[in-house]
């Protein structure tokens, strides 16, 4: 079992910044690839970004490319979402998934899931 928790969301302004943040329980974290989706309401969770074990395969969503970066510290167990130049659109609760098997950007290819972090942009 891996339990995920995320930390970071927050009400911002449109072009402004947050970094979110995902830790994870097990000491094993580098074994996973690691993703983040985002579900805005009365909408399907989405994909956002992932990032391979080793950091070096990042992808990302056309709708954020540019804009956000992943990236992991597999010494403090943490996965981070850095997003610049948010928009009212990017809206949503925020999740992290973990797997160990290939990553990809659907959500039933990652077995464990957080809670999730709201993130509120303002126009």
């Amino acid at each position: 079992q891996v339990q995920l928790v995320e930390s970071g969301g927050g009400v911002v302004q449109a072009g402004g910044s947050l970094k979110l943040s995902c830790v994870a329980s097990r000491r094993t974290f580098s074994n996973y690839d690691m993703a983040w989706f985002r579900q805005a309401p009365g909408k399907e969770r989405e994909f956002v970004a992932g990032i391979d074990w080793r950091a070096l395969s990042k992808y990302y969503a056309d709708s954020v490319k540019g804009r956000f970066a992943i990236s992991r510290d597999n010494t403090k167990n943490t996965v981070y979402l850095q997003m610049n130049t948010l928009k009212p659109e990017d809206t949503a609760v925020y999740y992290c998934a973990a797997t160990t098997g290939p990553t990809g950007r659907a959500s039933y290819e990652y077995t464990y899931w957080g809670q999730g972090t709201q993130v509120t942009v303002s126009s």
